[in-house]
């Protein structure tokens, strides 16, 4: 990745009416910190000397802070990378386990990845795992030894990462080498702009997928949709292991809830999968507080993955989406999970209105 040759000090707001929006105030302050950040990498020209800090923007969805990380990233004058924090993790193992045995085996890795990169961007930082939080840690404390800045989005705040309190304290010195790091900012405005769907700073996801319930034969002929054949199930690979597919057609693949959520799979499983088929129809999927919740958060997590990677996606439901969604002991990130969905035709804005 090449590097601008400065920094406009109207970034944002030009965007931003590009966008047909004005920036709220909390945006704003997001936006005149990254261009602080933006200027101190423009104007710093010594190999030594204390390396700027980087920035973390968190709130609830909806509030551009993807949008803020992205112009941002677009205009940054320096050697840089933007990865979402899943896929970066799923490259990280891999490089990882090939030094295995090194006492560096973490900063290797981080050099592999990353080489002379000055500047990475992580988008949706999150942590639900108790076994990731010692490996981010390491990770985090890689990235800052090797003085590369990090900008990151997450929907909480540092404190609030790994919410489960069984688990909570293995993420505390994380939080605590994010809040001593970077500079921690809140982007919680009014407005959210997935729910309301006006201009603004979200971008369309899914493209063109829809959400049908309750999937009846002639919604699907109306979708153009083609129900599988029992001869066309087929197991796909997925590194050791592998997953039935419903029908597999093409770069098109159909998948069951039950075998893709109630089984245990992972977020790098999701992206693996993402990489190989573009359409996807997923069909099964239940009224979420009836199903455990370990199937809900992989639920959760590959909404998360088929939206970031822009896949088209359609979705056969039991009910509508906010009866899907609601109920009690959901995990943590159904709010997010709830706006994402609610980009689909036949969703709904009022799909983000989800009680917990």
């Amino acid at each position: 990745m090449g590097k601008s040759s400065g920094w406009a000090p109207d970034v944002f707001e030009s965007a931003a009416r590009r966008r047909g929006f004005v920036l709220d105030d909390p945006q704003r302050a997001a936006a005149a910190r990254l261009s602080q950040l933006g200027s101190e990498l423009s104007g710093r020209r010594k190999v030594f000397g204390a390396t700027p800090r980087g920035v973390y923007l968190w709130g609830p969805v909806g509030r551009g802070k993807s949008w803020l990380a992205d112009t941002f990233y677009d205009a940054a004058p320096t050697r840089r990378h933007r990865v979402h924090f899943h896929e970066f993790f799923r490259e990280f193992h891999g490089r990882y386990a090939a030094h295995r045995g090194a006492r560096d085996a973490c900063d290797r890795a981080v050099r592999d990845l990353l080489g002379d990169y000055r500047l990475v961007c992580f988008d949706e930082f999150h942590v639900h795992d108790p076994g990731d939080a010692t490996i981010i840690g390491r990770v985090l404390g890689s990235l800052f030894a090797q003085r590369i800045i990090l900008v990151a989005t997450s929907n909480y705040p540092p404190s609030g990462l790994l919410p489960n309190p069984l688990f909570h304290h293995l993420i505390e010195p994380v939080a605590a080498a994010l809040e001593r790091t970077l500079d921690i900012v809140a982007v919680d405005g009014p407005r959210d702009y997935r729910r309301t769907h006006r201009a603004g700073p979200v971008p369309a996801g899914f493209r063109g997928g829809r959400y049908l319930w309750p999937g009846t034969g002639e919604q699907l002929t109306a979708a153009g949709l083609h129900a599988p054949l029992p001869a066309e199930r087929r197991p796909v690979t997925v590194g050791t292991h592998t997953v039935l597919a419903r029908a597999v057609r093409g770069e098109a693949v159909w998948f069951d809830f039950t075998e893709l959520c109630d089984r245990p799979h992972s977020t790098i499983d999701y992206l693996a999968l993402t990489d190989r088929f573009r359409r996807w129809t997923l069909s099964g999927i239940p009224v979420l507080s009836g199903t455990t919740r370990d199937a809900v958060q992989r639920f959760a997590n590959l909404v998360d993955v088929l939206c970031d990677r822009d896949i088209t996606a359609d979705l056969i439901a039991a009910a509508p989406l906010t009866a899907c969604l609601s109920g009690d002991h959901l995990p943590p990130d159904i709010h997010r999970t709830a706006s994402r969905l609610s980009l689909l035709q036949g969703a709904g804005p009022a799909a983000a209105r989800v009680d917990q």
